[in-house]
Order: C-alpha cells, then structure tokens, then sequence
C-alpha cells in the first residue's frame, strides 16, 4: 500500500503507530542551488509506504521527533548525501542502519548500489529509469511514483538478511561505528577549515600566496551557502587560482577577468575584491601547506602503504576500500599526521602497520 502525503495531519497519522525499523529513503534536486532542495521522503513503515511532499507545506515535526529517536532504526541506502537532504527540510536521524556500510561489512563488497544489492539478497531486478528525474516537478509520473516506492519497498529484507550476516561475522560493533560516523558529519556539517589542499597546481605558491588562495576558497564557501548557489557559479577553481596568483589592481580588472561566472553578482565581485586585497592576518599563515603531487619515490611508498591495507584487509575478509582510502594514505604520507577518517576501529587495525613503513 503506498499513500501520497501532503498534509500535517496525514503525515501524523502514518507516524502515530510506527514500527521501532523505518526505511527512509529521499528524492532532491541540486542543480542550481548550494543546498539539495529536498523534493520528496519516502517512507516504509511497516506494510505502508508513503511518498510525503515536503514542498506542499507540511509541518515536518512529527517525522523529525520519529526519525530523532535513537529507539529507533532508519534504515537507508549510502545515507550520506539524503541526510543533507533531510536537514534542510529540520530532520536528523537518531539511530541508523545503512545498507550500503552494512554491505561492506557483510562480505558483499564496498560501494554497492541500492539496485545491485537488492537483486543480491532478494533477486528483485529494480527499474534504474527515473534516476535522473525532475523530481519536483508536480504531478509526478506514475513511472516516477513507482521508482520512488521501490527506494523503500526492499528495506526491510535488507537490513533483515545483512544484519544477520553482520552478527554472524562478528562486525556489528565495526559497522555501528561507521554509522555514528556517519551521522556525526551530518550533524557538524562545516566548512572545510583547508579546502587549498585540493588545488595541487598551487603547490609550488609561496606561503603568502597559498594563505590568500585558502582565505578566497573559504570565502566562496561561505558566500555560495548564504546565496544558494553552486561554489562554481561564485569562483571556480581555475578563476580562484588566477585571481590569487595575479590580483586584479582594480574593481574593472576584476569584473574583466570574472565575467561569465554566473552568480558573482555586483555585491560579491566588491566582496571578493576586499578579500583578496586585505592583508593576511598572523594566524592566516598558520594552515597546512598544499602538498605536491607523489614523486616516483612517494608513489612507491604509497603503494608499500597500500599493500599493507590489502594484507590487513584480507585477513578481516573485508574490501580495502572499506578499511583506508588511497587518498587517506597521501595525505599520511605527507603530512606525518593521522588522518582523523581513520580513526576508531581503523586506527585499531591499521595504525602499527602504516606508521612502520614511513621512511
């Protein structure tokens, strides 16, 4: 049974007797916009599955306190870009079971798709067409109606038939942690304090130059959150870069050398002239230092680190993508500093066996 909801107090009623395990599921669009625009939560709640239309007007508040509450189980599929979703419309989780962590853990391998692992447990071959719909757009299909049921509708055997391999493998305490993860960052979602470290091509910059590429992709950052529109459409990068290696000497240099990006209106292009003419402050030159890509010679230890994620993950019977990123290994090598990301269990089983094969 599947209900469309658009009001308070129907939404209420599905939510009155709700089981302690949801599925959760959510549709948005982020093509124009710095936020996702939440345009439709899926719910599966016992036998029911409602489609609530959180652009009708609905209060939300029932669902936040259900959702909130560690009691119980939301159980989603890579829940990390749908929680974002989720918080502009006021609603966090409490307790969650994500079925692609669970996956991992489960011996099935890492990254699976909602489709891939629903054919694996329940062999049901699901309908991949309106992935890239308009999903707020009003009335939907019912092509798109169906779509959005089935998000929801394999939940429940799912988070039966992978928790039960979780407990059998004796990972439960592993995967529990990589959820809480998981929600934590949702719950702190900031800033990047050091989104230079992206910008390899400023490697060589002297510090100074460096301190004022941070300050400016620090501004973009903030700026394209408070105006609702993609960093891109404020400063890309390659126009961030040139700005910094060569300030422009006056607001018409600037306008020249920013025309097309589609969001820098007249009150942000003065904005980012004052940024990147102000002196640098003492504790702006205090930050990490853009790395430079891995020589030939930082490539062979990297991949000496890599090797021994391979054998540990091999010994846990566990995907290597799950235990340490390539990315995390980089960034160990050249900072000497133990990536946060690897923390909890994965400083447990990988901490002794990485740090003996830095130079």
């Amino acid at each position: 049974m599947t209900d469309w909801i658009e009001r308070s107090d129907a939404l209420q009623d599905l939510l009155t007797s709700a089981p302690t395990v949801l599925g959760l599921d959510t549709e948005f669009m982020r093509t124009d916009t710095f936020l996702p625009r939440l345009a439709l939560v899926q719910v599966q709640a016992a036998e029911r599955i409602a489609l609530v239309d959180p652009t009708a007007g609905a209060d939300p508040g029932p669902l936040a306190a259900v959702l909130a509450d560690p009691a119980r189980t939301i159980v989603m599929h890579s829940a990390g870009e749908d929680l974002e979703a989720l918080a502009t419309w006021s609603c966090t989780i409490g307790h969650l079971f994500d079925t692609q962590i669970a996956a991992s853990f489960a011996g099935l391998g890492a990254g699976l798709g909602y489709q891939k692992l629903v054919r694996e447990i329940t062999a049901v071959e699901l309908p991949k067409a309106e992935t890239r719909s308009d999903w707020l757009r009003r009335p939907l299909s019912p092509q798109q109606l169906d779509y959005a049921a089935q998000d929801v509708a394999h939940l429940p055997a799912l988070h039966a038939e992978l928790g039960a391999r979780l407990a059998q493998r004796g990972y439960v305490a592993w995967f529990k942690q990589d959820c809480e993860r998981l929600l934590e960052r949702a719950r702190n979602r900031e800033p990047d304090p050091e989104p230079q470290l992206g910008l390899r091509g400023a490697a060589d910059w002297p510090r100074e130059s460096q301190a004022l590429l941070r300050r400016v992709l620090r501004w973009r950052d903030r700026t394209a959150r408070a105006i609702d529109r993609p960093r891109s459409w404020l400063v890309d990068d390659a126009h961030a870069l040139d700005l910094c290696a060569r300030p422009p000497a006056d607001a018409n240099a600037l306008a020249e050398r920013t025309r097309g990006l589609r969001a820098l209106r007249s009150a942000q292009r003065a904005e980012l002239f004052d940024v990147l003419h102000a002196p640098l402050a003492a504790d702006e030159l205090e930050f990490m230092p853009i790395p430079h890509a891995p020589g030939p010679r930082e490539k062979q230890i990297v991949s000496a680190l890599k090797d021994a994620v391979v054998a540990r993950a091999k010994e846990l019977d566990l995907p290597d993508g799950l235990l340490c990123a390539r990315r995390h290994l980089e960034t160990l090598l050249a900072t000497r500093r133990w990536p946060t990301s690897l923390d909890g269990w994965r400083r447990d089983v990988l901490h002794d066996a990485l740090m003996a094969r830095l130079p």
